[in-house]
């Protein structure tokens, strides 16, 4: 008999060690306000900057409820702003504060350093096939219609 497949359990054991790991690193270079869900977040915002609910709802995979109340808090932190939309009133944007662009080299830093970390050991060819295999998984996942 073939043992069960672990897939899920270990994605969901390295997303647990690898928060606790950012959460350290960042700690070390004195950010620690920011955990490492609002990083998801501000990852997002880095990629593309001022951006409706909507979109940083879809890029995060974060419900509203949940983006809502991480959004205040990052808000009341200072890393951003929600300025209405200057083409519909009716729509927010999610904007980038000069205080969170700062920050930013720091957290590229311990970004490439977590990269370094997931990793060590593999070759160019290995992570390349690694990552069209998680696409791959994600991509199955997002079409499953599972509402996150």
């Amino acid at each position: 008999m073939k043992p069960p497949r672990e897939g899920g359990f270990l994605i969901s054991r390295i997303h647990q060690l690898s928060g606790r790991i950012l959460a350290r690193k960042l700690k070390q270079y004195q950010v620690d306000e920011i955990n490492p869900a609002q990083g998801r977040i501000l990852f997002a915002l880095w990629r593309e900057d001022n951006i409706s609910i909507q979109e940083l709802a879809k890029s995060t995979s974060l419900g509203k409820s949940t983006l809502t109340s991480m959004l205040d808090r990052l808000e009341e932190a200072g890393h951003l702003c929600r300025v209405p939309s200057g083409d519909d009133r009716r729509k927010i944007m999610i904007r980038l504060t000069e205080k969170n662009r700062m920050l930013r080299s720091i957290y590229d830093q311990v970004s490439a350093e977590m990269t370094e970390l997931f990793y060590d050991g593999f070759s160019a060819e290995e992570i390349d096939r690694f990552e069209v295999y998680l696409r791959r998984i994600l991509v199955t996942l997002e079409g499953s219609g599972a509402k996150v």
